[in-house]
């Protein structure tokens, strides 16, 4: 009976305005995730997002207490690109870059608590800066956000060869004269802008789970960069819209349940992965020499 009423009470809140809004926008940032995703596994940029993330809270909780709640947005989006854009001129060298975007990242935290404490309204308002309160967007964010999205993945799909090409193999891209400085930065403007608008509604923590964990599950299971990338879109989507319906129900943050859903996945294409490469090992030691 009480599954019967949680899935009575599901479709109700589905049928909602509010809830349908929540869905395309996370339907429209999972897109975005899910087609930036593979680069950041290809790049190493991993820890680099953390940083955007952190960055981008900063300048969110920085709005919040000099402008309120309606320049969050525009606070988070310039912290996520400047500092994205600082990530990629900085040396090639990965151990120091490992070491700045760590010191940048925790100043970023540092400064973004710093800015929550001295912030004096709703306390639901500093939270969802953390978390995300993916239900309480509205539509002209929708749209915003889906204008951004069109322009990002028109800017990915003319940039992809070159761009895939110079995060795959970044000194053999440029002994062949790819310009991978300008195309760093132009990747790094597409990530701090994903990065940015999805502060405000999914949270810094839930921004590095979406550009990361899909991603990293479907490179598991295919080296294709196209296929990776179809994958890593399906699993984004599968992730943030299944999160968003699971949570109605009980009422909770979707942030444990997209997160969860993200991690099965993950488990589950590293499972077939590594079974597929039993198998391939096992074929190759049958093939007489």
């Amino acid at each position: 009976m009480d599954d019967v009423l949680d899935l009575s009470q599901t479709a109700f809140l589905l049928e909602q305005p509010f809830v349908q809004t929540a869905l395309a926008a996370g339907a429209v940032l999972a897109l975005l995730a899910g087609l930036l995703g593979p680069l950041v596994v290809g790049r190493g940029m991993a820890f680099a997002v953390h940083g955007v993330s952190e960055l981008s809270f900063a300048g969110a909780a920085a709005a919040l207490l000099v402008a309120g709640t309606a320049f969050v947005g525009v606070g988070a989006l310039i912290g996520g690109v400047v500092v994205a854009v600082v990530f990629a001129t900085m040396s090639a060298k990965r151990r120091e870059n490992d070491t700045v975007i760590g010191v940048v990242l925790a100043f970023g935290l540092g400064l973004g608590v710093l800015f929550q404490s001295l912030y004096t309204g709703r306390t639901s308002n500093k939270f969802s800066l953390l978390v995300g309160q993916i239900v309480g967007v509205d539509s002209e964010q929708v749209a915003v956000l889906a204008i951004v999205g069109v322009v990002v993945a028109a800017a990915l799909v003319a940039l992809y060869r070159p761009l895939l090409f110079a995060s795959l193999d970044p000194e053999m891209a440029t002994a062949r004269g790819v310009p991978t400085r300008t195309l760093a930065i132009a990747f790094a403007l597409m990530l701090g802008t994903t990065t940015g608008l999805g502060i405000q509604i999914v949270g810094a923590l839930l921004v590095l789970a979406l550009l990361v964990t899909p991603a990293a599950a479907a490179t598991a299971v295919t080296a294709n960069p196209v296929a990776a990338t179809v994958l890593s879109v399906v699993f984004a989507e599968v992730a943030v819209l299944g999160g968003i319906v699971l949570s109605l129900s009980p009422g909770l943050p979707i942030s444990p349940y997209i997160t969860t859903i993200g991690f099965v996945i993950y488990l589950v294409c590293r499972g077939v992965g590594a079974l597929r490469l039993r198998r391939t090992g096992r074929r190759s030691l049958t093939v007489p020499a």
